[in-house]
């Protein structure tokens, strides 16, 4: 396990520079997305991913792994989005990084708790299927989300937003573990 809590943190550093650095140029203008918009977001990634998963050909060149990032920001972005409502003005940069830090600390804690009870299965998943898990995450948001958030026995949005965080993080340390072959 302290093998992927290494591999977690770094990835999620990664992501974290992209959203401090995209923070710094453009602030926070993401305020004014609502969930359903970032959800959105979120399956135009994956899907691109996908695309290029199944065709082999990748026509725009921004690769893979900035697309995982980005459902890893998304995501986080999202969470901050539920908690503080959206449409609102924007917050500072530094409230905005400290944020993040509460959301993907959230993301970790769950990380952590669920590879005790699973056994880290997920080091036995191809990358493919990391992206169909969150596709299938993709899904059921959209439902809630046509719910208005209601469900009758599943859980919420913020539940699957970090579902979809993890697997993101997963599938980029199975492909930097595939890089170092």
């Amino acid at each position: 396990m302290s093998k992927t809590i290494d591999q977690y943190k770094k990835v999620i550093d990664r992501c974290r520079s992209i959203f401090t650095k995209k923070a710094q140029d453009y602030g926070t203008s993401w305020r004014i997305l609502r969930a359903s918009s970032l959800t959105d977001q979120i399956l135009i990634k994956a899907q691109r991913i996908r695309t290029i998963q199944e065709t082999g050909v990748n026509k725009v060149g921004e690769d893979v792994e900035g697309e995982f990032i980005a459902i890893v920001n998304y995501c986080v972005i999202g969470l901050i989005q539920l908690s503080l409502g959206a449409g609102k003005e924007e917050v500072s940069v530094p409230k905005a990084i400290l944020l993040y830090e509460e959301k993907v600390a959230e993301a970790f804690e769950l990380m952590c708790n669920k590879n005790h009870d699973y056994g880290e299965a997920w080091r036995d998943m191809r990358v493919s299927s990391l992206t169909d898990m969150i596709l299938m995450k993709i899904m059921r948001t959209k439902q809630i989300e046509d719910n208005l958030g209601e469900t009758i026995i599943s859980e919420g949005v913020d539940a699957n937003y970090l579902d979809m965080l993890n697997y993101a993080v997963f599938a980029m340390i199975q492909m930097d573990e595939l890089k170092n072959i």
